[in-house]
């Protein structure tokens, strides 16, 4: 099944090469899987072994990839497959290699046993995101293999129908800032990644809502801020309760700063929220109407009366800055009244809210008490990005999800959580959330994300691959 296009691009594979590629993507997903490529590094050398790992399955499809290794044992691969030049400058396959720590004992399978049961593909990096990379492989794969069949090589002819080049770059340290993975590549080697756009995780994943069927395309993300505060008590003996007690103090904070904030509805999400309106209709309309209109008072309860819990809480995200306090320190023993505390915040800010703006938002939530005895500490930060949501790229990753659902409505969409989009910001790339997977109506996606028994259904991958392959197609072709 192969979207319309440019009538030079890629010819349509037949069924039995589908399901050849589609099993060759299962067991690269598997063999990804199995090496735990855990940051923090543990054990160190893992991300640097996957990026070995999909350098030599792209020289046995014919090219010639690039392994960095800016600090020992954290690899990222890069490699290109050639157009004819005319169609102005590559497309970006953007992925990461590295995943969130996974607690065996939690888990129904081995987190990194790469195993296929029930009709899924479970392990850490299923979903985030293993699961692109396998399927953007997919897709070099198969395009190297169209240079072949012509006679050409894949690693410096051009591949027939191709007008522009493809990029495929799989990096280290993603989900500790990107700073050793692609941070590093832009800073240093940015002609390697410098593209028209970029395609990279999470979006065109369904999503069933009363009404019909949603595929949002990120097109923006949220940037991410990091605080430590220090909190100062005093020190005292357990058997006389004090309230400067430093733990208390940091108990208060931490609830303070858990209540949500003020709503501020992006572009972005108004342009979301009033396409699924239109495309939903019904209750659900409703609902979204309301929060196309930037009433915090009535969207919020529209959602807590229409909507499930796991949709909710990602509408509530979306419309905000968010402040979590993650992690608390405090006391050396039962009966010592600790004099210091500390806690860490995962904030999540807006496009156009600044560091600066988000600061004094939290010190004005602590209020004057609890500010005199807390410092506050930037441990590290993103920015927000925004990517345009029309022109040529775009216009393919929404035309190529119709062609393969033609009952469902790719939109454009923010996602709550920040990617290694904002290095490739520092050098002109947009960066587009597009990791189609056609998911069970029962299925959390968004959920499964750094959750327990991370999975992947078969059928998803099955439906993802040959949307990525048009859409990749529909640009470059």
């Amino acid at each position: 099944m192969t979207a319309p296009g440019h009538s030079s691009r890629p010819a349509a594979l037949a069924r039995g090469a589908w399901r050849r590629a589609h099993d060759e993507l299962v067991q690269d997903l598997r063999s990804l899987l199995r090496i735990p490529s855990i940051n923090p590094p543990d054990p160190p050398g893992a991300e640097l072994a996957a990026a070995q790992w999909v350098a030599a399955a792209l020289e046995d499809a014919g090219l010639r990839p690039t392994v960095y290794e800016p600090v020992a044992g954290r690899g990222s691969v890069v490699a290109r497959l050639r157009g004819d030049g005319t169609g102005g400058e590559p497309l970006l396959l953007l992925s990461h290699l590295d995943v969130v720590p996974a607690p065996p004992e939690s888990w129904t399978h081995d987190p990194f046993g790469g195993e296929v049961a029930d009709g899924y593909v479970w392990g850490r990096g299923a979903v985030d995101m293993k699961d692109l990379l396998a399927m953007e492989l997919g897709v070099v794969r198969l395009l190297a293999q169209a240079a072949r069949q012509a006679g050409r090589d894949p690693a410096s002819d051009p591949v027939p129908g191709l007008r522009r080049d493809i990029i495929l770059a799989s990096t280290a340290d993603e989900e500790a800032g990107g700073h050793e993975g692609l941070g590093w590549i832009v800073d240093h080697e940015p002609e390697a990644v410098r593209a028209a756009g970029a395609i990279n995780e999470s979006g065109a994943v369904s999503v069933d809502l009363p009404g019909g069927r949603l595929y949002p395309i990120g097109v923006a993300e949220k940037g991410y801020v990091v605080y430590r505060i220090r909190v100062h008590g005093t020190w005292g003996h357990g058997s006389m309760p004090r309230a400067d007690n430093a733990a208390v103090l940091a108990a208060q904070i931490a609830t303070r700063l858990a209540e949500p904030g003020p709503a501020r509805l992006t572009p972005t999400m108004r342009r979301f929220f009033e396409g699924a309106a239109a495309a939903l209709g019904g209750e659900s309309a409703s609902v979204l109407r309301r929060l196309a209109r930037g009433d915090p008072a009535a969207g919020e309860a529209a959602l807590g009366r229409s909507c499930e819990e796991r949709y909710a809480r990602v509408a509530r995200a979306l419309v905000r800055t968010t402040i979590s306090p993650n992690v608390i320190h405090a006391g050396i023993k039962y009966n010592v009244i600790p004099g210091e505390a500390a806690l860490e915040l995962d904030c999540r800010i807006l496009p156009g809210t600044t560091e600066a703006e988000l600061r004094a938002e939290v010190i004005g939530r602590l209020g004057p008490e609890l500010a005199a005895v807390a410092e506050i500490d930037l441990l590290g930060m993103g920015v927000p990005v925004v990517a345009p949501a029309e022109g040529e790229l775009y216009a393919a990753l929404e035309g190529a999800v119709r062609a393969h659902d033609p009952e469902g409505t790719p939109l454009p969409f923010m996602l709550p959580f920040a990617t290694d989009a904002k290095h490739l910001e520092r050098i002109g790339v947009p960066s587009y959330g597009f990791s189609p997977l056609r998911m069970p109506p029962d299925e959390s996606y968004l959920e499964r994300f750094h959750g327990l028994d991370e999975r992947v259904p078969l059928e998803a991958l099955r439906w993802g691959l040959p949307v990525l392959y048009d859409a990749v197609c529909l640009f470059c072709g």
